[in-house]
């Protein structure tokens, strides 16, 4: 018990030390803990972001038989309510992650397309076709505004009862009571009774989410179209038609919802295996393995990123608890020394230090254990991080003891004189911690990483490279400074000349190991989030050039002007882009190559336009070229281009767009170009304004001229837009769309032009969408989160290892600051003093550790998997001006820290008392 009072006696005198030593053992083990328990969370979190934002096609399963006369002969069988169970039994037959996986299910039955007539639809002289659809569940997901849900039983004769969504109802003369007659789907015509008009409760139910959809009415696409609806019946109204003999379709539709990161591979590999061997007679369609795979990469690239700087901060934390016990032993030397003056062993000095801390550090460590474990997270991230926790409590508690058997110089001893010499041990250690960090980089460089991996020798290589560099970079420190030095023994004035002096002794080896390893986690934060974020810039550009891109199936050429009108609009530009096309030569005989993309733009136009934007958009000068006799010069992917010149097509080919043969040459080469998809490695781009004189496909003969995109029937022949893109500020995106609809539709109805069967409505992206879609959601909080722990954790121990750094010497320097004082020494003298010894340390440490968060991104940017990031476009780290101010920033912070910590010192320890005790003069 005495024993146990004189430890306790001991950590209350030593109490400053012992407190540093538990909050370093004490950040340790929540880092240990936190880390992953929070990056779990915030991957669960992503995962359900990135899944609720899909469309509905992306998220659902559907299993469906083939549409096929289900009965006839007027008997009436309980057909939909039997397939309709089978819900039960088909989930059942699912992979057991997908099956697991499964949130909301529906089946749903329903006829072909049939004609519909009645007195309420001819007094408004509408065409119209409809499907019957019976969807158990849809009662609950809606509200009648009219009349009653369908009857559960059609007794013999009577009519099929449905029920219309309030849109379809009002828009074609309908309500409850209309009676209507269904036929032409190849059954018996069926009569039909409107009873009730529906709205729905929530339209983003997933039970709407079905193509045609039951909650509006498809308008006609030209004259002669008819109109498209669809109305709900009951299982007995259903089975009523089908005993006509109508053509009937049951399918069976499972949402996926209830994920887990860890079973994302399960799912992915069951959905892909079903796909592959659907259950009997019945077909797959999903799209549901795209999305989870991207979110699934992404988080592999994004903890394999985590794990990078998670290891910088282990290891700053480490160097931090391992100076922390150097300064603690180092300031109780000559109480060390007494022991074994007085006859105690060698050993003595470490077993009290053990002792000591033994009492202070693992209750430390237990406290950040638990307070990881008390952040908002699942217990799967903190699975496996106990016995680290553990591994960390028992190297933190030998530290102290460790330290002070290490510590072999006399009490008072110099350790900053210039002129000692490194051992043969550190020589070694030196020599080996450069080697490994050369091995570690050529192996990873050569081996090579499958990305998105987590790699023992990936997350040591940055540490080992930062340690390397710091080694070297204390070894060259010294000779620049006496070569300082002796320029300043030549100047007036003795400020300089002795900072320069205490600045060449390398008396802070530790701490500047630790300031480098430090500063290169937080630059590599910086440098690799600037990639990421320049990365998904160029993405967003590659999609679209402009402010926005009004995108469409063919566009009436003043679609354009149209646009220009609207408010918020600068200037708009013609797109045309058209995928799968066949190269021929110039006779028009098919080259035997595989299908290219072509995309026609306005050079100039599109330059322009970009420029407005204020997007960056090269547009290579082959592009801007006005029209010349001969083929149009084209810009062409490297691989077409090569096979082109071996086929001897590089010089005259042939593309047929819209019609219209387009003759062309190889005038440039580009591994892409904006608007072509990433994916896309064979294209042809050619430039409007340049355009010969377009040639009809098959034609032997020329059509007539044009100078720009055509229109049918209007004079003018050539190739119309299928998009428009335009510069602006402030537009409204819906009025985009309208404009490009009405051009649609102009041109389906304009002219001679006969329509065919119904566009796509435009679709309207804008630079700004496509950049938000690329930075929000998924795994970009996990990332934000490493990014923004490894900036500030490294920022913050950088500058409490500066601290170290002063602390380290204050001792020896406070010696030296009595007797100047006595000598006149002023106060300013003496802050100039300390910053002249502490600047080239400081800046050295930070530039260095700069340097190695600059280039560490381009050693480990192929093994990290981040174009998970950019929409696969390739992250280039670059220089940064702002990494320059930062370091410039933080060597200002550093050196007021540093001035403010040793002011604090000096005043602790009394300078008069230091000069009359002091042992070192």
């Amino acid at each position: 018990m005495a024993a146990l009072a004189g430890v306790v006696r001991r950590v209350r005198a030593f109490a400053g030390q012992f407190l540093l030593l538990g909050v370093l053992a004490l950040v340790a083990a929540l880092l240990v803990t936190g880390v992953p328990r929070t990056a779990d969370r915030l991957a669960e979190q992503g995962l359900r972001e990135h899944v609720a934002e899909r469309p509905a096609a992306e998220r659902d399963l559907t299993l469906t038989a083939a549409e096929l006369p289900a009965g006839g002969g007027g008997v009436v069988a309980p057909v939909t309510a039997t397939r309709g169970r089978e819900l039960d039994t088909l989930q059942a037959g699912l992979p057991g992650a997908v099956r697991e996986a499964v949130q909301s299910r529906w089946f749903l039955a329903e006829t072909a397309f049939g004609r519909l007539t009645g007195p309420d639809l001819a007094a408004k002289n509408y065409l119209v076709v409809t499907r019957l659809r019976a969807a158990p569940g849809v009662t609950g997901a809606a509200t009648l505004t009219e009349g009653r849900w369908p009857a559960e039983v059609v007794g013999a004769g009577q009519p099929v009862e449905v029920a219309l969504a309030d849109d379809t109802a009002r828009k074609l003369n309908l309500r409850a009571g209309s009676r209507l007659r269904f036929s032409g789907a190849g059954g018996e015509p069926v009569p039909v009774l409107v009873v009730g008009v529906f709205e729905p409760v929530r339209t983003g139910d997933g039970i709407w989410n079905t193509l045609p959809s039951a909650l509006r009415v498809t308008e006609p696409a030209g004259d002669a179209e008819p109109y498209e609806m669809v109305a709900l019946t009951s299982d007995a109204g259903l089975d009523a038609a089908i005993a006509t003999g109508v053509p009937v379709r049951f399918s069976w539709r499972y949402r996926l919802g209830d994920l887990d990161v860890a079973d994302l591979g399960a799912v992915i590999d069951g959905v892909r295996r079903l796909e592959r061997t659907p259950p009997g007679g019945l077909s797959v369609t999903q799209a549901v393995d795209v999305p989870l795979r991207q979110f699934l990469d992404a988080v592999s690239a994004a903890r394999t990123l985590l794990a990078v700087i998670a290891a910088g901060m282990f290891a700053t934390v480490a160097g931090l608890i391992v100076l922390a016990a150097r300064l603690a032993a180092r300031r109780r030397e000559a109480e060390f020394a007494l022991l074994v003056a007085r006859g105690g062993a060698p050993t003595s000095g470490a077993r009290r230090s053990l002792a000591e801390s033994v009492l202070v550090v693992p209750p430390a460590a237990a406290l950040g254990w638990l307070l990881g474990r008390l952040l908002p997270g699942s217990t799967a991230g903190t699975a496996g991080t106990d016995w680290l926790v553990l591994v960390a409590a028992v190297l933190a508690t030998l530290a102290l003891p460790l330290a002070t058997l290490g510590s072999s110089a006399l009490p008072g001893g110099r350790r900053d004189l210039s002129g000692r010499r490194a051992g043969g041990r550190r020589l070694t250690l030196e020599l080996l911690v450069v080697a490994l960090a050369v091995l570690a980089t050529f192996l990873i460089r050569r081996r090579g990483l499958s990305p998105g991996s987590v790699d023992p020798l990936l997350v040591s290589v940055p540490v080992l490279l930062a340690v390397a560099a710091a080694v070297l970079v204390l070894r060259l420190y010294p000779w620049p400074l006496r070569l300082l030095g002796r320029v300043a023994a030549r100047m007036r004035g003795s400020v300089t000349f002795l900072g320069v002096a205490g600045a060449s002794r390398s008396a802070a080896t530790g701490p500047v190991v630790v300031v480098v390893v430090a500063v290169a986690t937080a630059a590599f934060c910086g440098v690799v989030a600037g990639g990421i974020e320049a990365g998904r810039d160029r993405t967003a550009t590659t999609a679209v050039p402009a402010s926005a891109l009004v995108d469409g199936e063919r566009l009436a050429p003043d679609t354009g002007a149209a646009l220009q009108r609207l408010p918020g609009v600068r200037r708009s530009t013609p797109v045309l882009r058209e995928g799968a096309l066949r190269v021929a030569d110039a006779r028009g005989v098919d080259a035997g190559l595989a299908a290219v993309t072509v995309l026609l733009v306005d050079g100039p136009g599109l330059a322009e336009t970009a420029r407005d934007a204020g997007v960056d958009v090269s547009v290579p000068p082959v592009l801007r070229a006005g029209r010349s006799p001969g083929p149009a010069p084209a810009l062409v992917s490297p691989g077409l281009a090569a096979e082109l010149a071996r086929a001897g097509l590089d010089g005259t080919a042939l593309v047929t767009l819209q019609g219209y043969a387009q003759p062309f040459r190889v005038a440039d080469t580009a591994e892409g170009f904006p608007l072509v998809p990433p994916d896309v490695d064979r294209f042809v781009v050619l430039p409007w304004q340049a355009l010969p004189e377009p040639v009809s496909a098959g034609l032997d003969t020329p059509g007539p001229v044009s100078s720009g995109p055509g229109t049918p029937g209007s004079g003018v022949s050539g190739p119309v837009p299928t998009a428009f893109l335009v510069a602006g500020d402030g537009f409204d995106v819906e009025a985009l769309r309208r404009a490009g609809d009405e051009g649609q539709r102009r041109y389906q109805t304009g002219g001679s032009f006969a329509a065919g069967e119904r566009p796509r409505g435009a679709e309207v992206t804008t630079w700004r969408g496509a950049r938000q879609q690329l930075g929000g959601g998924g795994a970009n909080g996990l990332l934000v989160f490493g990014f923004a722990a490894g900036a500030a954790g490294g920022a913050a121990f950088g500058l409490l290892a500066v601290a170290f750094a002063v602390l380290a010497g204050a001792r020896t320097r406070a010696q030296v600051l009595s007797r100047l004082r006595t000598l006149g020494l002023s106060r300013r003298q003496w802050r100039g003093l300390l910053l002249v010894e502490l600047t080239p340390l400081v800046a050295a440490a930070l530039l260095t550790g700069a340097l190695m968060g600059a280039l560490l991104p381009l050693l480990l940017t192929p093994a990290l998997g981040l174009a998970a990031f950019t929409g696969g476009e390739p992250v280039r780290v670059a220089f940064s001006p702002g990494l320059v101010g930062a370091v410039l920033a933080a060597g200002a912070v550093a050196l007021a820290l540093a001035v403010t910590v040793e002011t604090v010192n000096n005043r602790r320890m009394r300078l008069g008392e230091v000069l009359r005790l002091g042992e070192g003069s």
